[in-house]
């Protein structure tokens, strides 16, 4: 079996991500004029490239992040199992660690072993693992795809590599993003390995 490549990226900005906003699964927000950008210079810079399959999360921003693609006419899937984490009842607000007390609790929780850990309302890790191993499995399976792109969310695309990659859920934070990152993996049939880590060079042009 030749060796699968696996190109799994974070969703463009969006102007939640702007305003410090938690949008989690329940919040469909579209890319803004910065977030489309990041997008065609993605597409200008893996355009070229062979996917065999597109993988999206439900949410409107993984779609509108490789819209390119689909024009292309590339098969496509949305998976809910991609979706964001949900943040619950904190969804829509604005949070950061320095500012609420509540959400650094839960991180911290997280970086201790916590993985079942959550904001009122919204998900654990844990829980967002567990939907997650069906598309990982369906993933491994379809041997015949073997570039594919995977857009998803910053919390969701920490919690994917984790699995992948046999890391325990609290060395999450570990797998830095930025909107418009991409990982790029390897998968020999038994093992996933990064190739590249938190590339963002296709934005520097």
């Amino acid at each position: 079996m030749r060796p699968r490549t696996i190109f799994l990226l974070r969703h463009g900005q969006t102007d939640f991500n702007v305003q410090n906003i938690v949008q989690g699964s329940g919040i469909d927000s579209d890319l803004n004029d910065a977030g489309r950008r990041q997008a065609a210079q993605f597409f200008a810079a893996y355009g070229h490239v062979p996917f065999d399959k597109v993988y999206t999360s439900a949410l409107r921003r993984t779609r509108q992040s490789v819209q390119g693609f689909l024009d292309l006419g590339l098969p496509h899937e949305a998976h809910t199992a991609l979706n964001e984490i949900s943040w619950g009842r904190r969804e829509g607000s604005r949070i950061t660690v320095a500012e609420d007390a509540e959400y650094r609790a839960t991180l911290t929780a997280w970086a201790a072993g916590d993985a079942s850990a959550r904001l009122e309302g919204g998900e654990s890790p844990a829980e967002v693992a567990a939907r997650q191993r069906p598309f990982i499995e369906l993933l491994k399976a379809r041997a015949d795809e073997e570039t594919v792109l995977v857009c998803l969310h910053g919390r969701a695309l920490r919690v994917l590599l984790c699995q992948l990659l046999h890391y325990p859920l609290s060395c999450m934070d570990g797998f830095e993003h930025s909107n418009l990152c991409l990982y790029k993996l390897e998968y020999t049939g038994t093992v996933f390995t990064v190739k590249n880590f938190l590339d963002t060079a296709h934005l520097q042009s």
